[in-house]
């Protein structure tokens, strides 16, 4: 079999590409001082790496710090409409062999990922779990070359503690979604603020006054809700946690059930995770006009298939906006195809953010290679060390100093001799 050495949409557009790499660059100084230190000591030297990630200018970045360690990497897209073109292009040009064309159909999408374990990787890492599990059910023979791997999103830890609990994992790998540096930040600010851009760019719409109906209240639910609120919306939070549903009712929004909310929205998003969070119900009694967005990390949250058959038109009204005409006359409007919608009508997190998110990833590489055979095959949580040196990084980066703790105060909160 040839394996093509890329795949991208055109690789004219690489000096874009580089461009906006050297820009989001800018905002990325933890993967910066991360990458000097690996171009002199090579801790990745002769390391075979597949990654699955979203090929993003923040990704590119992260694929050259790798590479600077000495990684032989290789990338594909984790989404068929996450893929900016300009930046894959660039990735081939700097020498790492990418497979990802933005609006590839499914098809295409796991050709790609078959593509990049044929680089018979040592370490994966993932975006929602798709490598690793097409490497454990379609390409076996290849995991007796791999020593660990990384997962980067919420989604895609679930399905690894799943894999792990049905005893199929079969090799060791770290939820770097886990990681106080990634989901406190990552998931609550990059992805708060860029879904609410990726609506924003889709539809033209304003914020102030609409009702927001966010469904799930994790980090990513928070930072949506957030933003919108700051926006001037109205919120109302869906939540099947008990505890997450009293924290947003704390918090100032209106908490009720998703078949109530379906009444009254304007805009829905979903941030749960799961599975036909909005369905027929609800699609049943939505206002005319409605607006239905995801930014959970598949396209299952909302079910297509039921909007679907309870459309008598559907036509394309605007950029990533298409328009379902249901048989009674209302019409309801569906963003990036029910896609993550942050990263199919604009640009994904900030690059501040992503600074830190790669930065556990670039030094979890590092840790796998270092403790190669010493891990556990399980799920394991990003080292403390790890988490909190990205931070004190990010911290400096910024100009932020903080205190330490004296001897004294140490001791003190060891210890339990001392009371009132």
């Amino acid at each position: 079999m040839t394996v093509k050495k890329y795949d991208v949409k055109d690789i004219t557009l690489a000096a874009m590409g580089r461009q906006r790499m050297e820009w989001a660059a800018r905002e990325m100084p933890v993967l910066a001082l991360i990458r000097k230190r690996f171009e002199k000591g090579k801790p990745l030297k002769g390391v075979r790496i597949s990654g699955c990630l979203h090929i993003t200018t923040e990704t590119g970045n992260l694929g050259l710090t790798l590479q600077a360690g000495g990684a032989d990497l290789t990338l594909c897209a984790s989404n068929p409409l996450s893929t900016q073109d300009d930046v894959a292009a660039a990735l081939v040009e700097y020498g790492i062999p990418t497979f990802a064309i933005k609006g590839e159909d499914g098809d295409t999408y796991y050709k790609h990922i078959m593509a990049a374990l044929e680089h018979k990787p040592n370490i994966t890492i993932d975006d929602g779990a798709d490598l690793v599990t097409t490497l454990h059910t379609k390409r076996k023979e290849l995991l007796k070359n791999v020593i660990g791997g990384s997962e980067e999103t919420t989604t895609g830890v679930i399905r690894l503690r799943s894999m792990y609990k049905d005893g199929r994992l079969k090799y060791p790998l770290i939820a770097v979604n886990d990681a106080d540096t990634k989901h406190l930040f990552d998931n609550r600010y990059g992805t708060g603020q860029s879904t609410i851009d990726g609506i924003t760019r889709a539809t033209n719409i304003l914020w102030a006054g609409k009702k927001v109906v966010v469904c799930g209240y994790g980090w990513t639910g928070r930072g949506v809700a957030l933003r919108a609120r700051g926006l001037g919306s109205h919120v109302i939070v869906i939540e099947v946690e008990p505890v997450r549903a009293l924290e947003a009712v704390m918090e100032g929004y209106q908490v009720m059930p998703l078949m109530d909310a379906a009444k009254i929205g304007d805009i829905f998003i979903t941030v749960t995770g799961d599975k036909n969070i909005i369905d027929k119900k609800h699609f049943e009694v939505m206002k005319d006009g409605a607006i239905l967005a995801n930014s959970g990390h598949f396209n299952a949250e909302i079910n297509i298939p039921v909007l679907e058959k309870l459309s008598k038109n559907k036509r394309t009204i605007r950029t990533y906006v298409d328009e379902y005409k249901l048989k009674d006359g209302r019409c309801l409007y569906l963003l990036g195809e029910g896609r993550l919608i942050n990263l199919a009508a604009a640009e994904g997190h900030p690059a501040s953010v992503m600074d830190m998110s790669f930065a556990d990833q670039a030094l979890c590489m590092e840790y796998i290679v270092k403790n190669r055979g010493k891990l556990e095959v399980k799920v394991h949580p990003v080292p403390e060390k790890i988490d909190k040196e990205v931070a004190r990084l990010k911290l400096k980066a910024m100009g932020v100093a903080i205190d330490t703790l004296t001897a004294e105060q140490r001791k003190y909160l060891t210890s339990w001799e001392e009371g009132t």
